[in-house]
């Protein structure tokens, strides 16, 4: 009678795999933030001073229009509830995905990807000295805002222990909290404030290496370099299957 194999498992090396990182899921945050970063540079040097991540920033900016006497730029009026719909839009679809039994995070990262190719398109089409109050503009300018949208939502819907990976000032101020915490050498919050900053600091560091790089390659290459946060979008997407097939194994 033909025996049947049952290989014999080292404990230990089911434990070493369990805990193996998942590098792709850990590096997400950060390609994300480089995203953000360098959306919101290329599109307020492309487009007349738009924000598409600091979107509250575009009610400053539409303030200063109008008291100042200057005709108010229809992207800084459409972009905070343009802003707020996709949001809300976002949330109701991954809700629908998670009823089928479907994880949100990769289709949210391909509607984003899309955005991102529409904002491209849309700028490189308005040429290199588009009008800001121009169809082309306005469409290229409000898809920029709604994929940072998406991936604002995606990040709190996937990523719920992540920080925002868009926005900064709020990080900054946890950071800044959580690093006096381990300076003062308080025991009873040092091991969390640690945890706090070792979270912030890559969000906070790829947003700034995606600012510099957005301003160096809008600079070099116009709205053409609205191709680097697409790119980046693809990685993030490709780097979301790597980490759902490692989950599986």
């Amino acid at each position: 009678m033909q025996r049947s194999f049952n290989p014999i498992v080292d404990p230990n090396m089911k434990r070493l795999a369990s805990d193996a990182v998942d590098l792709p899921a850990v590096a997400l945050p950060f390609v994300l933030s480089l995203i953000a970063g360098s959306t919101d540079t290329i599109g307020f040097l492309s487009l007349n001073g738009l924000f598409t991540a600091h979107i509250t920033g575009n009610l400053v900016i539409l303030a200063a229009h109008v008291i100042g006497g200057d005709p108010a730029i229809l992207s800084f009026v459409l972009a905070v509830p343009v802003f707020m719909l996709v949001l809300l839009v976002t949330r109701i679809f991954a809700i629908r995905l998670e009823r089928t039994g479907a994880a949100p995070l990769r289709p949210l990262l391909r509607l984003q990807l899309l955005l991102l190719i529409v904002f491209l398109v849309c700028c490189v089409a308005a040429g290199p000295r588009p009008d800001a109050e121009s169809g082309i503009a306005v469409v290229g300018g409000m898809s920029g805002v709604a994929a940072m949208a998406v991936q604002t939502a995606l990040v709190q819907i996937s990523l719920k222990k992540t920080p925002s990976t868009a926005v900064m000032t709020t990080n900054v101020a946890h950071f800044m909290l959580a690093l006096g915490e381990v300076l003062a050498g308080e025991q009873a919050v040092v091991a969390s404030a640690r945890r706090r900053l070792a979270q912030l600091f890559p969000v906070l560091i790829g947003f700034i290496v995606g600012c510099g790089l957005g301003a160096a390659g809008q600079a070099a290459y116009g709205s053409w370099s609205l191709g680097l946060p697409a790119g980046l979008a693809l990685l993030a997407l490709g780097m979301s299957s790597m980490s759902e097939r490692n989950n599986r194994d």
